[in-house]
């Protein structure tokens, strides 16, 4: 008899939800509590905390339609914005294996950043956030391997952090060594939970490289001075001899890394210089190079249906003529990741601005951040 109590459950569900069409249970049980919704997930941050004078850590308890995630992979966090929905990605920072099934992100204040200012200044225990589903495909491989390098840089420690706490959770039996740049010692994010990690896993190596003047980045501990607990520090921007330092043994390991587009480059091009580019494994936000139309060189008009806008074809992704016509599309990341720009396009023809490819399907949906309109185009929006 119990068992047909959870069936019953769900049926009256299905049928409540049914009756409430157009717009679901969940928006009639948003209005109650957000944190009551079924299918959208939400999350309650339970703690934020600001680790350095530039970023927000934030401890959120997602809601029920939560699945989990893999270390390495990202969320689509949106939030309300002057009533506008806006939506950015980011990485947890938490183990995958965290018992209570809670999430960690660190959200850096980009000056240039609505939604990171936003959660820099506003988020607090309580605030409510919507969440996705994980996504990317920057994660360990299964079975592990033996040898693991984590390379970070700044903020982009999170992916990489998230992998680091898995493998001591998991007690990973091989040498793990964890090399993370910042500009000063101040601004190395989780240093604490660092050292407690090395201190948990005899064999975890942290090296930290300070790439501000040494003048300014040696008052915490000189190169190479600092006691296996609190982590070895290098100095200036990435060089072999930082590989060095941080695993010897670096040509047999499989190595992990994110951060700024400059330490991504240089560690690319060692790796490729060294033919250990297969053993390399990274992760980046940075938008990649895109190709548009000039002005003199577009044609045709592009008419944006629901607000009845129609401007001449400025050879920009449709996102920004939109922008440019004085429209306030839902969009995220702004390359082509977080497809929260996505839209129907009813007519025309587009070049997807990072492949080239050109697509010219009826009633298709398309991402306005990274799509070029070829001639007329018209879009739902």
């Amino acid at each position: 008899m119990t068992a047909l109590v959870p069936r019953r459950a769900r049926k009256l569900a299905s049928l409540a939800e049914a009756l409430l069409t157009p717009h679901g249970m969940d928006r009639y049980l948003e209005l109650i509590d957000p944190m009551l919704v079924r299918r959208e997930i939400r999350g309650s941050v339970t703690e934020a905390r600001r680790q350095t004078a530039d970023t927000v850590t934030l401890t959120i308890r997602p809601s029920r339609a939560w699945r989990g995630f893999t270390a390495g992979q990202y969320v689509r966090v949106t939030v309300d914005i002057d009533g506008v929905r806006r939506t950015r990605c980011y990485s947890p920072a938490c183990s995958q294996h965290n018992q209570d099934g809670s999430l960690e992100l660190t959200i850096k204040a980009d000056p240039n950043g609505l939604v990171s200012r936003h959660l820099f200044r506003t988020a607090a225990r309580g605030t409510v956030i919507g969440l996705s589903q994980p996504d990317g495909g920057f994660t360990m491989p299964s079975p592990r391997p033996e040898r693991i390098l984590l390379v970070s840089g700044g903020s982009g420690i999170t992916p990489v952090l998230s992998m680091l706490r898995t493998l001591v959770d998991e007690r990973h039996q091989g040498p793990i060594s964890f090399l993370h740049y910042a500009n000063t010692a101040d601004d190395v994010l989780y240093r604490r939970e660092l050292a407690d990690l090395q201190r948990r896993h005899p064999g975890l190596d942290v090296v930290f490289g300070y790439t501000a003047s040494s003048s300014e980045s040696s008052s915490d501990s000189s190169s190479g001075s600092s006691s296996k607990n609190e982590g070895t520090d290098v100095h200036g921007f990435f060089t072999r001899e930082h590989l060095t330092e941080a695993a010897p043994w670096y040509r047999d390991a499989q190595t992990f890394l994110c951060g700024p587009k400059p330490l991504m480059d240089s560690v690319r091009a060692l790796f490729g210089t060294e033919g250990l580019s297969e053993q390399l494994h990274t992760e980046e936000f940075t938008p990649p190079a895109l190709t548009f139309d000039s002005p003199e060189t577009a044609e045709g008009n592009v008419r944006f249906a629901h607000s009845g806008k129609e401007v001449a074809n400025s050879g920009k992704p449709l996102l920004e003529q939109a922008e440019d016509a004085g429209l306030s599309p839902e969009h995220g990341c702004r390359m082509g990741i977080c497809f929260s720009c996505t839209k129907v396009k009813t007519s025309g023809c587009v070049r997807n601005a990072k492949s080239g490819e050109l697509s010219d399907e009826e009633n298709e949906e398309i991402q306005l951040c990274i799509s070029v309109p070829v001639g007329d185009v018209e879009i739902n929006a």
